[in-house]
């Protein structure tokens, strides 16, 4: 992959985009919690959404409008999910997008709305109409910072990438922000993403550049195993960069794709860094599967067990645990063939077990803040990478009160 040169502003970064946070008091006074991202001219759209059969209103919403290709705005709010709140909440849904059209005076057609926070509670919709009539009054060049503080919830620092290469002898900047803390393994899963493009895309190929890009970025992180109502990937090309339209046949698609999946790494990666009350950023890895699918089932089955998760929390190098789930995991293994490290210490080798001395050194790579966790099944070619994170008791606080 070549060089890419970081900027700064997050969605804001690419030219033609404006955005805003405010504060509507949606849940809680004095944050920001309103969020509004718009493109100066009419841009193309692709997004993926949540694959959790229940899902929100404004998902709902948002998987039609998308399929036109084209959208100018997308209206955040955090606090309330819209989710589970019958026709009220699509009603509710549809009020916010009109709200946000009225205020910029474009059609409501071509604005998305997504929500998050607590499940089965309606929009207060006279505090999202003055959080439209506010964001709108507030976007800015460099508003990108406002609006990535407003989408968060129970996340403790903002999320924001962006990149910048050259497509044509033009400069093309790719710019991101999400939030998600909990409730996260996406395929879709939890969180709400924004990637903005000056580049010029069509809908069609940004889609096929998108899902490329999520499939080895957001579709790899895990903090805790669930899928929310509500996540939503959205991304906005407007085309200001000046570049010749980007498709696979284009000689820079590689690069752009690559620059895409890069923002969406690192966005993924800031997910579970920032994950309710993690301590450790831990990389699964899993090797010599049968093949890439059994891999993939051994290292989500890793970076899902609790048990696991809990013992990276307190620095015990328990590696039962990790075999124990690579064994329910539905892939092809053999214990006798197996091989465990902790970072390049190795825990279990094919029916050896690490001694009290070994046992110490795993601990000391247990105790970095981000450590590897590879296991080689030595049974094929397959492989596999998830991120993920520790169990905390802060996990637990956080979650166990969250609704009240």
């Amino acid at each position: 992959m070549e060089p890419l040169t970081q900027v700064t502003g997050g969605v804001t970064a690419a030219r033609g985009f404006r955005a805003a946070g405010v504060e509507a008091a949606i849940k809680y006074p004095n944050r920001k919690d309103f969020a509004l991202l718009v493109s100066d001219t009419p841009a193309s759209v692709a997004a993926v959404f949540t694959t959790n059969r229940v899902a929100a209103a404004p998902v709902q919403l948002d998987r039609e409008r998308v399929a036109a290709g084209q959208t100018r705005a997308v209206a955040i709010n955090s606090g309330c999910a819209n989710a589970c709140t019958g026709e009220q909440g699509m009603a509710d849904a549809r009020e916010m997008a009109a709200a946000v059209a009225g205020a910029l005076g474009i059609d409501e057609r071509l604005v998305l709305v997504c929500s998050t926070g607590v499940i089965g509670v309606t929009l207060p919709m006279a505090r999202i109409r003055a959080g439209a009539s506010l964001a709108a009054a507030a976007l800015s060049p460099t508003g990108g910072d406002d609006a990535a503080h407003a989408i968060l919830t129970t996340d403790t620092v903002d999320k924001q990438v962006a990149v910048r290469l050259e497509i044509d002898g033009c400069d093309v900047t790719v710019g991101g922000m999400c939030k998600g803390s909990g409730m996260i393994e996406p395929m879709m899963a939890t969180l709400l993403g924004f990637v903005t493009t000056d580049a010029a895309i069509g809908a069609r190929a940004l889609d096929t550049a998108l899902r490329q890009a999520v499939e080895v970025s957001f579709n790899r992180v895990v903090v805790d195993g669930d899928r929310s109502t509500n996540d939503t990937l959205i991304a906005l090309a407007n085309g200001a960069a000046g570049n010749r339209a980007l498709d696979p046949a284009h000689p820079r698609w590689g690069a752009f794709v690559a620059a895409l999946t890069h923002v969406c790494t690192e966005l993924a990666k800031k997910l579970v860094l920032d994950g309710e009350g993690a301590t450790k950023f831990v990389t699964v890895r899993v090797t010599g599967a049968r093949n890439d699918g059994d891999a993939q089932k051994a290292a989500r089955a890793v970076s899902k067990s609790a048990l696991v998760k809990t013992a990276w929390f307190g620095n015990d190098p328990n590696w039962g645990r990790v075999i124990a789930a690579v064994g329910y995991s539905g892939a092809d293994v053999d214990d006798q063939q197996a091989q465990i490290y902790y970072g390049d210490v190795c825990a279990y080798d094919r029916g050896r077990v690490a001694d009290a001395a070994r046992l110490k050194e795993l601990q000391a790579v247990m105790r970095h803040p981000a450590f590897d966790v590879t296991v080689n099944l030595n049974l094929g070619t397959g492989a596999d990478t998830i991120y993920t994170c520790d169990f905390s008791y802060d996990y637990v606080k956080i979650n166990a009160d969250y609704t009240t």
